[in-house]
């Protein structure tokens, strides 16, 4: 029989910052969640290995998804790449030990959880057969279906990141959930995540986002740290530029 969880805590795109992430494990109902999802993109970022090192410090109830971002960093470590499309990704793919590279490398893409009140979950982090397409808030009907062909009837919520905006939605009789993101959030700052069972919860964690700055100017190597913490750190990118930038790479015409 699948075991059935009652708190889920999901945790999407926390891009290697450590400041958001510390914020988000100390919230009184992760720290009490049955299990801790990562659904994807968790080092792509300033500080790689100090925040795999602290969720796995967390043990086995945390549960991992690999995201196309930390694909791209171990190919690139495996000289399988010679770029990667985010600036700061050759720092981060750089930083992590060979350790790390190979645990990256063995993440699953997706997996499937019952959690009380929601009924079989399926966790991934773009879409459930692909890591890096989008679908947005405001995605078309037949781009839903097109992305959910071959999934199982008995799967009724998608829960999905890797667009970094929250939203919750209908679409074709699932319920599709979108923590938004821990590290980088668009739209408004703060440390984005979601909690499941038996309802879903969309969470933000407001955190000191300018001594976290100044933290990562401090103590990350990268050269162009500041403006980078300074642009995804405070939440630059609006929801409505993201939005409009993205809009037309889901396939909409």
């Amino acid at each position: 029989m699948t075991e059935e969880h009652g708190r889920v805590a999901v945790l999407s795109d926390i891009h290697g910052v450590l400041p958001a992430l510390e914020a988000v494990l100390a919230e009184p109902e992760v720290a009490a969640a049955d299990r801790i999802v990562l659904t994807g993109d968790i080092t792509a970022g300033p500080q790689p290995a100090e925040v795999l090192g602290l969720l796995r410090a967390q043990g086995e109830r945390v549960l991992w998804i690999g995201g196309n971002a930390d694909r791209e960093l171990v190919e690139y470590r495996r000289g399988e790449r010679t770029e990667i499309p985010d600036p700061i990704g050759p720092f981060a793919a750089r930083a992590l030990t060979e350790e790390q590279v190979d645990f990256l490398a063995a993440l699953p893409t997706s997996l499937t959880l019952s959690i009380r009140g929601l009924g079989t979950v399926l966790f991934c982090h773009a879409t459930p057969r692909d890591d890096e397409e989008l679908v947005l808030v405001d995605s078309r009907p037949d781009r839903w279906a097109e992305v959910f062909t071959g999934l199982s009837p008995h799967v009724g919520t998608v829960v999905c990141g890797h667009t970094h905006m929250p939203y919750v939605r209908l679409a074709h009789g699932r319920l599709v959930v979108n923590p938004g993101s821990v590290g980088m959030p668009y739209g408004r700052p703060g440390a984005h995540w979601c909690l499941l069972g038996p309802g879903t919860d969309l969470r933000v964690t407001p955190y000191d986002t300018e001594a976290a700055v100044d933290r990562l100017v401090r103590e990350c190597g990268y050269p162009e740290i500041e403006a980078w913490a300074d642009y995804f750190l405070r939440a630059r990118a609006t929801d409505t530029e993201v939005l409009a930038a993205w809009g037309p790479k889901d396939g909409r015409g």
